[in-house]
C-alpha cells in the first residue's frame, strides 16, 4: 500500500468524503483485527491494544487534518499510515488465528510484516514532506521511492523468523528512518516561513517528547530492570506524532509552541544529564542493583527528576530569600542594572524613569541620597533626586567637561578639584560621582551620597554605576536625537506650509497682474486707439470737402499716437523694464528712482551684472519699497536706495525718513512685504523690515550670488 497513491493531484483540494470514508475504514479494520485476536487461542495482548489505539489516532488525525487543511497532502499520508497499521494488525490476527507454519499462516504473516516495513517508509515520507505533505525536491521523491521498497523488503525478511520479531532489527530500521528523515526535515525547516515553522515545531515537540520517554525507559531498564516492557511504552508514546499534526492546524496552539518546545528541549537535556550520572553510578557498582538497592535507586532518581522540574520556579524564590537575608529589605546591588534596560523599552517618560532609577539606587545601595543631573554644553540641571531638593543649576567649563566626561566613578578630593560646585556644603568623602557621557560629550552625572555611618561603596557598586551611566547616556543621546528629529520635522513642515502658501500667492499674483494689464490696456491704450479711429474716419470725410480741417485732424492724430506710444512704453516698463535687461541694476534703478513719488537718491558700491533672476528680484523689491514709501512715508520725506555687492552676496537697502510705523506681525506680513519675501526666498535670499514711528522705515534684503 503506497502512501503517495492516496494523495490527490497537485493544486486540488482534498474532498471531505475521502477522509470521512478512509478513516472509519481503517478504524473498522483495527477493530476487526482485535475481534479476531479475541476469538483466537492466545487472545488480545497489551501490544495489540496499543497497536489498535495507534491506528485509531492516526486515522482521526488524518481525518482532522484533511478537513481543516484541504490543500495539504499530510492527510493522505496519515491515513495511509493508519491503513497500513490496520492491515498489519488484521493480517497478524489472521496468522495467529491459524497457528503453525501452514501456507495460510505464512502468507498472512508475510503480509503483516510487509505492512510493518511499509510503515517505516510512510513515516519517512511524512518527515520529508513536512509541513504541507509535498515532496518538492527530486531528491526527496527519490528517497521516498527507495525507502518504501526497502521497508517492504525488510518486513518480508523479518516475516521468515517464525513469528519472533527481532526488535533490534526494527529498532535499527526506525533509527535510520528517524535520523535521515529528521535531518532532511530540518533542512526544510530552515527555509520555511514562520507559520510553516510553527507547524513543524509541533512535530518536533512530539519527537522530542518521544525521545525523552524512550531514553528514560531504556535507562531505567538498564539500571533497575524497570519498566518491564519499555518497548510497549515507546510504541504508545508515538501517538504524539499524529496528535502534533492535529495541533498544527489550530492557530491558537500554533501561537504557543515556541516556549513549549524550548522548555521540552531543555528538560530533555537535563534529563539526559541526570540519567548519564546514574548510569555512571551503576557502572561504578559493576552490577545491576537488586532488592532494596533498586528501590533506593528508583527513589533517588525520582527525587532528582522532581528537583529538576522545580529548579526554575524555586530559583527565583530562593534568590529573593537570599537577598532579604543578606541585604535586609534591600535587593541585590546589581538589581537596578538588571531592570533598568527592561524599563527603557516601556512607554515611560524619561523624567519618571530617572526618578525610578534614583529611588532604586538609594534603596539597593543604602544611600543617604541619589541624584541624576542632565544637561548639555556644560549646563546641568537636577533631573531627579531622592530625597528631593531644589539646588541651583551646575555650570561646568569646557576644560572640566573634557576631564569629567572621560573619568570613571570618582569622589573625595577629585570632586573638590573638578566639580567644586557640586560638593559645595557637602562632605566630598561621602560622595561618589559617575559621569553620564556619550561619544565623549558630557550629558549628565549620577551622584551618590552614602550615610555618614554607612560602609563605603565597593568596586561592584562602582561597576554598576558605570554601566548605568552608559545606559542612561545612550537614553539621553536618543532623546536629543528625537528632539532634533522632531525640530527638523517641524521645520520641514513649516517650510512646506510656506512653500504651499508661496505657490498660492504666486498664482494669485499672476492672475492679479493679468487683470491689471487688461484693465490698463482697456482704460489707457485701448481708449486712445478708439479715439484715433474716430478721428481717422473724420479726417477721411474732410479730405475732399475741407482739406485744411483734415490736416488739422491729422495733426491731432499724430499727437494722440505719440501719447499712445508713451503709455504703452510706460506699461511695458511696469512689466519688465528693457533698461534692466540691457544695462542691469546700475542703469535701471536710477531710472526707476527718477520716477518715484518722493525725492530718491541711489548709492551703489561694487554692483555689477548678475543673473537675470537676481537682478529682477532686487529691482522689483526696490520698486515695491519705493511705492510703499511713496504711499505711507508722507509729504516732505526723502528716500535713499543703497546697493552693495561684496564677498559673494548682493544686498540692498531702501530707507526713508518718513512717518514710520510700529513693526509687529500684522505689519510685516502686509501684501508688499510678502511679495518681497517671496521673490527673495525663491533664490535663497531674505528680507527684513525695521521701522520706528516718527523716524522712518528701512527695508533690507540680501541674496547669495556667484563670485
Amino acid at each position: 500500500m503506497n502512501s503517495t497513491a492516496l494523495a490527490p493531484p497537485e493544486g486540488t483540494e482534498l474532498r471531505p468524503a475521502f477522509c470521512l470514508f478512509v478513516a472509519p475504514v481503517a478504524i473498522a479494520l483495527a477493530a476487526f483485527g482485535l475481534a479476531r485476536l479475541a476469538a483466537s487461542g492466545p487472545g488480545v495482548t497489551a501490544d495489540d491494544f496499543v497497536r489498535a489505539a495507534l491506528v485509531a489516532v492516526w486515522a482521526v488525525a488524518g481525518m482532522v487534518v484533511g478537513l481543516r487543511q484541504r490543500t495539504d497532502r499530510l492527510a493522505p499520508i496519515a491515513l495511509a499510515i493508519a491503513g497500513l497499521g490496520a492491515v498489519a494488525l488484521v493480517t497478524d490476527a489472521l496468522a495467529r488465528h491459524n497457528p503453525g507454519s501452514g501456507p495460510g499462516a505464512d502468507t498472512w504473516r508475510s503480509v503483516s510484516w510487509t505492512a510493518v516495513g511499509l510503515l517505516f517508509g510512510a513515516f519517512v515520507h511524512l518527515l520529508l514532506s513536512l509541513p504541507h505533505g509535498r515532496l518538492l525536491a527530486k531528491s526527496r521523491r527519490m528517497t521516498v521511492s527507495v525507502a518504501l521498497p526497502i521497508g517492504a523488503g525488510v518486513g518480508l525478511v523479518l516475516s521468515r523468523g517464525n513469528g519472533r520479531s527481532p526488535r533490534w532489527a526494527l529498532s535499527l530500521l526506525l533509527a535510520v528512518a528517524l535520523v535521515g528523515g529528521v535531518y532532511m526535515a530540518n533542512l526544510r525547516y530552515r527555509e520555511a516561513v514562520d507559520a510553516d515553522r510553527r507547524r513543524m515545531q509541533w512535530f518536533g515537540w512530539a519527537l522530542a517528547v518521544g525521545a525523552e520517554v524512550v531514553v528514560v525507559a531504556v535507562a531505567l531498564e538498564l539500571i533497575a530492570d524497570w519498566p518491564p516492557r519499555p518497548w510497549l511504552l515507546a510504541t504508545g508514546v508515538s501517538a504524539l506524532a499524529p496528535l502534533s499534526l492535529m495541533a498544527g492546524t489550530d492557530q491558537r496552539l500554533l501561537a504557543r509552541i515556541d516556549r513549549l518546545l524550548a522548555h521540552t528541549v531543555a528538560l530533555t537535556g537535563l534529563t539526559a544529564l541526570v540519567l548519564a550520572a546514574y548510569v555512571v553510578v551503576v557502572l561504578g557498582l559493576g552490577r545491576t542493583p537488586s532488592g532494596t538497592e533498586r528501590s533506593l535507586l528508583l527513589a533517588s532518581m525520582l527525587a532528582a527528576a522532581v528537583a529538576a522540574l522545580l529548579y526554575l520556579p524555586a530559583k527565583a524564590r530562593l534568590t529573593d530569600l537570599a537577598n532579604r537575608l543578606v541585604y535586609g529589605e534591600r535587593t541585590a546591588p546589581d538589581d537596578t542594572l538588571r531592570t533598568f534596560g527592561s524599563r527603557l523599552t516601556r512607554a515611560i517618560p524619561l523624567e519618571e524613569l530617572l526618578l525610578q532609577l534614583a529611588e532604586s539606587l538609594r534603596k539597593t545601595m543604602n544611600l543617604a541620597s541619589a541624584e541624576i543631573w542632565t544637561g548639555s554644553d556644560g549646563r546641568l540641571e537636577l533631573a531627579a533626586g531622592v530625597p528631593h531638593r531644589d539646588p541651583s543649576s551646575l555650570s561646568i567649563a569646557e576644560k572640566e567637561r573634557l576631564v569629567v566626561a572621560r573619568a570613571g566613578v570618582s569622589g573625595g578630593t577629585w570632586l573638590d578639584v573638578w566639580l567644586p560646585e557640586l560638593v559645595a556644603g557637602r562632605d566630598p568623602a561621602l560622595i561618589r560621582v559617575g559621569p553620564i557621557a556619550h561619544a565623549g560629550a558630557l550629558l549628565g552625572l549620577i551622584v551618590l551620597q552614602r550615610r555618614p555611618d554607612g560602609t563605603p561603596l565597593s568596586e561592584e557598586d562602582d561597576r554598576v554605576v558605570v554601566e548605568l551611566a552608559r545606559q542612561v547616556g545612550l537614553a539621553l543621546h536618543n532623546v536629543q536625537l528625537d528632539s532634533a528629529l522632531q525640530a527638523s520635522m517641524e521645520e520641514v513642515q513649516r517650510a512646506n506650509d510656506e512653500l504651499r502658501e508661496s505657490r498660492l500667492r504666486i498664482v494669485s499674483a499672476g492672475d492679479a497682474e493679468r487683470r491689471r494689464l487688461e484693465r490698463d490696456l482697456h482704460d489707457g491704450a485701448q481708449q486712445h486707439l478708439v479715439a484715433m479711429a474716430v478721428k481717422l474716419r473724420l479726417a477721411e470725410d474732410l479730405v475732399d470737402e475741407d482739406p485744411n480741417g483734415a490736416a488739422s485732424v491729422i495733426g491731432e492724430l499724430r499727437r494722440d499716437l505719440k501719447d499712445a506710444v508713451s503709455e504703452l512704453r510706460a506699461l511695458a516698463h511696469g512689466i519688465f523694464p528693457p533698461l534692466l535687461s540691457s544695462g542691469g541694476l546700475t542703469e535701471a534703478l536710477p531710472a526707476a528712482a527718477s520716477r518715484a513719488a518722493l525725492p530718491t537718491t541711489v548709492e551703489m558700491d561694487g554692483v555689477g551684472r548678475y543673473a537675470p533672476e537676481v537682478e529682477a528680484a532686487v529691482y522689483f523689491c526696490c520698486l515695491e519699497a519705493l511705492q510703499n514709501a511713496g504711499k505711507h512715508a508722507g509729504d516732505g520725506a526723502a528716500i535713499v536706495v543703497r546697493l552693495a555687492g561684496h564677498a559673494g552676496r548682493l544686498s540692498f537697502e531702501v530707507q526713508d525718513d518718513g512717518a514710520g510705523f510700529k513693526v509687529d506681525g500684522s505689519a510685516v506680513v502686509g501684501h508688499g512685504f510678502v511679495n518681497m519675501n517671496d521673490r527673495l526666498g525663491a533664490i535663497g535670499g531674505r528680507v527684513t523690515v525695521e521701522s520706528v514711528v516718527g523716524t522712518g522705515t528701512t527695508i533690507r534684503g540680501e541674496i547669495p550670488v556667484a563670485c
